[in-house]
């Protein structure tokens, strides 16, 4: 897995390892004087600050003390600690097949209150209808060579979509216009699927907007696909990976991106002749 583990975990190293060298530099530190002082190999620090050597919870505290910076220790390693977790191969995820990542996510489902989804690629897990759900597994299973239970993985998501119907939870979803104009599955499947969208959207519980095609961009520009359960954790799907965001600062860029979204998106009626109009052109 190139994209992630070798680039996207490394990068992610690269600037923690910025962050601790500005605390020296700002300590009017060297590098070779903060390892002194720190009883460590010359070398350790020039590994830390390059990301070539991840820092341990020690390392880190040695670092904002003797730069008098202890008032980032807390931060740095919940930065740290999420670097080496934050990034799933989505083999190693599915490979007791897809029923297990269906189920996995259940309790995280079921503790949060505000969902916001913001989805680029296929319509949300959560407004599927379970042939459009099989059709998109089954594109999984043969694109990552998985384990072949569709149909138990189909049943467990329709199970996590009751959380659309009970207790206090909301949703705020967002799609972009290409999303209920690019066909998954049969013509049939797809109409089906659009039906159900509608559908669903209807409920109290739901708002769901639409990104026009052709819309001007600033902000809000088109980006990965992501959800945010409440402001304690963000989900973003990558082709290779799965990546669980939970430092409050890079949670906040994404509720950002997510209002910025929001505004540019058409709701209600307007959003419903946009999904119209794509069962219309089906066929």
């Amino acid at each position: 897995m190139p994209s992630v583990t070798s680039s996207s975990v490394q990068q992610a190293r690269q600037a923690l390892g910025r962050r601790l060298r500005e605390l020296r530099m700002d300590a009017g530190l060297t590098a070779r004087e903060l390892a002194r002082l720190a009883t460590w190999h010359e070398s350790k620090c020039s590994r830390l600050e390059n990301g070539h050597t991840h820092p341990s919870d020690a390392d880190i505290r040695t670092y904002t003390a003797l730069c008098a910076a202890q008032d980032q220790t807390a931060d740095l390693i919940a930065t740290a600690r999420g670097i080496e977790g934050a990034y799933v191969q989505w083999r190693r995820m599915e490979r007791a097949g897809p029923r297990r990542v269906q189920q996995s996510v259940a309790p995280l489902f079921e503790r949060t209150r505000r969902f916001r989804v913001y989805q680029s690629w296929v319509i949300p897990g959560l407004l599927q209808s379970a042939a459009y759900t099989r059709a998109v597994l089954n594109t999984v299973a043969q694109l990552r060579d998985v384990p072949n239970d569709i149909d138990d993985a189909v049943a467990a998501r329709m199970d996590r979509q009751q959380v659309l119907y009970a207790g206090d939870h909301r949703f705020a979803i967002l799609v972009e216009e290409w999303v209920p104009r690019t066909v998954i599955g049969s013509d049939e499947t797809m109409a089906g699927a659009l039906g159900h969208l509608i559908s669903v959207a209807s409920l109290p519980s739901v708002s769901l907007g639409v990104i026009p095609l052709g819309t001007p961009r600033g902000a809000g520009w088109p980006v990965e696909s992501f959800t945010l359960y409440d402001d304690a954790q963000v989900n973003v799907e990558l082709v290779s990976a799965h990546l669980t965001v939970t430092q409050p600062g890079e949670i906040a860029e994404y509720a950002r991106a997510f209002a910025e979204l929001s505004a540019i998106a058409v709701y209600g009626a307007e959003a419903r002749s946009l999904i119209t109009g794509a069962i219309d052109a089906i066929g």
